[in-house]
């Protein structure tokens, strides 16, 4: 057996599972901790996503990476893509030549100008890079062992990420998506929304790097100012506020979801979303004050059983906040939530329930404001009160006031929110992006986000029952 298989072998048992310990013991490579966690989440996980502002050390993590990933698996195939021939070549393919030259495996590995392969073995054991700019540059590989790095993911178009990701079906395929948040769609925001729970996702801010400079960051700020997309972007390793046709910002949810707020009030709202069967979900979102507590949803439930859960829900909510006196339950009575409307009244009615009432809503009704006839529809309406709610929220704690807004940290819900469009009608009013449209897009029904939506509805025509029950 030959000297450098030896050496291989070595390298397989020692630094298998452990890329930081070989970067640090091969290449002399000093991560950072961001650097350190993302390269452990590499070993361990098969999907990685990192969004960060200029300057953090993306580049020299990623060439650490290709070269732990040749030297520490049998048999490897690594695949680098960047948008751009200049940004493979001239920046990844280049970083990584520099590091495997002052590296004390550079004697196993040969670096050409568009592969790096283990010497004697060039046909199964290397790492090639090939420019995103056609989908099958990215097919025709299959091994067992294969990691593909992805530089500057977000100018990667869909196409060419759906081939990446069906290429990677072994149980040893990894991928790496490196970038700066530039988009507001596409696979690598999607992995920082809602396919984050099918990635280890990791955000860098610029300011926080000992390798960025300081001066390039504050010639951006002063320049742009400091709530800019440019500077979202280039410094803080943030999307930009929104794609100019989404109705809900992403990080108007997203600062929601970060809140401590106390449930004040005296009232429970109950939002339902009713989706009898199939995929859907049918949600319940319980509300007190501006807390919006953890939702609750189920699948191929019939009404009967979602009445009966609502009830349950309620009832409950009651037990733990005793100082709640009143329950309004809206319910999305357009299809088959109807039918839940009918069963909810029919039982508050027969036991006498106090204080509950039902609240249907059309969302395809005309708004409850026709005097400002905005929006087309009262699903719109609602929509733009959770809206502005939320803006009001993020403007006082942009001037220092305390969040006073709470939504659940649910992703599904927070995607939900975020991804629905709208559109301008023909009446100058704005429409949401209909259901039928999103699912087109490959997006879910936003069942979650409008369980929510439904909760912050009102409605002061309905009166309560007037009767409290005993043991009330």
């Amino acid at each position: 057996m030959s000297k450098p298989y030896n050496v291989v072998t070595d390298l397989l048992d020692l630094y298998w599972d452990d890329p930081v310990a070989f970067a640090e013991d091969m290449m002399g490579f000093d991560p950072d901790d961001w650097q350190r966690d993302v390269m452990m989440d590499v070993a361990q996980f098969p999907r990685t996503s990192v969004r960060s502002g200029q300057g953090v050390g993306k580049t020299g993590l990623e060439a650490a990476l290709v070269i732990w990933f040749l030297c520490c698996r049998p048999n490897p195939k690594v695949v680098c893509t960047a948008p751009t021939k200049q940004q493979l070549h001239d920046v990844l393919w280049a970083e990584v030549s520099k590091w495997l030259e002052n590296s004390m495996v550079k004697n196993l590995l040969k670096w050409t100008k568009t592969k790096v392969y283990m010497i004697g073995h060039e046909q199964r054991w290397f790492a090639t890079a090939r420019t995103a700019n056609k989908p099958e540059n990215m097919q025709g590989f299959h091994e067992d062992y294969m990691l593909f790095v992805v530089d500057e993911a977000s100018g990667v178009s869909d196409p060419i990420m759906e081939a990446i990701l069906g290429t990677l079906s072994g149980a040893e395929n990894k991928l790496l998506m490196c970038g700066n948040p530039t988009r507001t769609s596409g696979v690598f925001y999607d992995s920082h929304n809602r396919d984050r729970s099918r990635f280890c996702s990791h955000k860098v801010d610029s300011r926080s790097s000992k390798r960025a400079s300081k001066e390039n960051i504050q010639m951006l700020i002063d320049k742009y100012g400091a709530e800019s997309d440019v500077v979202r972007v280039r410094v803080y390793g943030e999307f930009p506020k929104a794609e100019a046709d989404a109705f809900i910002p992403l990080e108007l949810a997203e600062l929601a979801t970060g809140a401590a707020v106390d449930p004040i009030g005296d009232t429970l709202h109950l939002g339902v979303d009713v989706a009898r069967f199939g995929d859907d979900e049918t949600v319940i979102a319980p509300r007190i004050g501006m807390k919006v507590f953890d939702l609750k949803w189920y699948n191929k439930q019939d009404t009967m059983v979602t009445a009966g859960q609502v009830l349950s829900i309620g009832r409950e909510m009651l037990r733990s906040f005793p100082q709640l006196e009143f329950v309004e339950i809206k319910v999305d009575d357009s299809g088959v939530g109807g039918g839940v409307t009918d069963r909810l009244n029919e039982v508050i009615a027969e036991e006498g329930m106090y204080g509950w009432r039902v609240i249907p809503v059309n969302n395809g009704g005309k708004p409850t404001d026709d005097e400002v006839e905005h929006y087309e529809n009262r699903g719109t309406e609602a929509w733009a009160i959770v809206r502005d709610v939320l803006q009001e929220s993020f403007s006082k704690h942009m001037q220092g006031e305390p969040i006073s807004v709470e939504l659940p940290n649910d992703e599904r819900l927070i995607t939900q929110l975020t991804q629905r469009k709208y559109r301008m009608t023909s009446k100058g009013k704005l429409a949401l992006e209909r259901k039928e449209d999103m699912k087109k897009r490959g997006l879910d029904s936003p069942d979650r986000a409008d369980a929510v939506i439904l909760s912050f509805v009102t409605d002061n025509a309905l009166h309560y029952t007037n009767q409290r029950p005993a043991g009330w």
